[in-house]
């Protein structure tokens, strides 16, 4: 039997029975992705970066977690292809849970290789469950495209809240090499769960040939939406990654209180996508994004300029409120564009799309090394004028797109 065609409708999770589970098993996934991806903002300082620090290091960091990533995608294609949505997940959640287990091991003072190495295989299981989970809420998206992604974003940034509070809440307690082996234990946990699941055919994904997903490029509508999720996730990515480092450097803040920081960041990002489906119900779809993407920039200019404590809570508050809303808004958009748009067809969009992520991090690496710290908050706000500019042009081309056409 040929795996569904996605252009001609949803993919086939089979009966609605094996369907839901599907859908649950792909959302909660994405908390174990959320704990993956913003692993290094929280590690930074409990490293000791904050007092030795090696810019370029820190971007090779991100550079290899991307790898990683980028890999990880291919191998969760295959796995979806040969075992299903389950295979994905649980080969994913294994290698993520002892990339972890790596990472403490060989937290300095050991050599950075191994870390490097660490990071690889984090971003390996990383890249396997996204594959995983997206295909896997399929059923859902069907349904609700909006909701399942606010929902979705939910849970990964109750993962990445999670992240920032234990090793916040460790950090004088324990050791980080202590503290990254426990955390481990969601992953493996999560693998054995998604290993013991009934095998389910009919979970399996259609898989579109890079020739289709390239046809579809041809429209600017695509290469739009593809650049503004890349410059989206790098925002994200930028501050999440070096929000604490550049809070204690610049502010004088303490490790602890940077932490914290970090995890008011990921808590309002939290707050911000439940609150987003019910205001995206009650006002303007083109106005609230457009307010969601200016109050970024306004929060970046304050964090460039601030010197105290308020003012770096009153920059994370406006930059944290404003992404929050703006991923759920652009896929409602986008879905309506392309009928036969869905996260499992698109997979692979967005694991490139979330280089991004782990580019913008890498690249403020790399410019701190050579201008300073402040790019932190410098490279994000020109990001965001990036979505700002791309966001117009997509509202542009969707105009141009559905002109009428003169009659003679």
């Amino acid at each position: 039997m040929q795996p569904a065609d996605p252009r001609s409708g949803p993919v086939d999770a089979g009966t609605p029975a094996t369907a839901l589970p599907a859908a649950r098993g792909g959302i909660g996934a994405l908390f174990v992705s959320g704990l993956l991806m913003s692993l290094l903002g929280a590690l930074l300082p409990a490293w000791r970066y904050h007092i030795e620090p090696d810019f370029l290091l820190i971007g090779n960091y991100f550079l290899l977690q991307n790898a990683g990533i980028l890999l990880g995608y291919y191998l969760g294609r295959n796995l979806l292809r040969r075992r299903g949505i389950w295979a994905a997940l649980a080969c994913g959640c294994a290698l993520a849970a002892a990339g972890l287990v790596m990472l403490g091991v060989f937290s300095p003072p050991a050599h950075s290789a191994w870390r490097l190495g660490a990071l690889l295989l984090v971003g390996l299981g990383a890249g396997g469950i996204h594959t995983g989970a997206l295909h896997a809420i399929v059923p859902a998206y069907d349904h609700e495209p909006a909701s399942t992604i606010g929902l979705a974003g939910v849970l990964f940034n109750l993962g990445a809240l999670a992240t920032a509070l234990v090793v916040a809440g460790a950090f004088f307690a324990y050791t980080i090499q202590a503290t990254l082996i426990v955390m481990a234990a969601a992953p493996a946990l999560a693998a054995v769960l998604y290993a013991r699941m009934p095998y389910l055919a009919a979970a399996r994904a259609g898989d579109a040939s890079w020739r289709d997903a390239l046809r579809d490029f041809r429209s600017p509508a695509a290469v739009l939406f593809a650049l503004l999720l890349f410059f989206q996730f790098g925002n994200e990515g930028a501050l999440a990654g070096w929000l604490a480092l550049f809070l204690i450097q610049r502010l004088g803040l303490s490790p602890v209180t940077s932490l914290l920081l970090l995890a008011l960041f990921w808590a309002l990002l939290l707050a911000g996508r439940m609150v987003g489906i019910w205001l995206m119900r009650r006002l303007s779809a083109g106005r609230l994004l457009a307010g969601a993407v200016l109050a970024p920039m306004f929060g970046c200019t304050i964090l460039a300029a601030t010197d105290n404590l308020f003012g770096a809570i009153t920059a994370v508050v406006f930059i944290a409120g404003g992404f929050a809303l703006i991923l759920p808004l652009v896929m409602e958009r986008i879905a309506g564009r392309f009928p036969y748009f869905h996260p499992g067809y698109f997979s692979g969009i967005f694991s490139l799309a979330l280089t991004g992520g782990f580019l913008a991090p890498a690249s403020v690496g790399y410019f701190a090394h050579f201008l300073g710290i402040g790019v932190v908050a410098g490279l994000p706000l020109l990001g965001s004028i990036a979505v700002f500019l791309l966001y117009w042009l997509l509202v542009l081309e969707s105009k141009l797109s559905h002109r009428p056409r003169a009659v003679g």
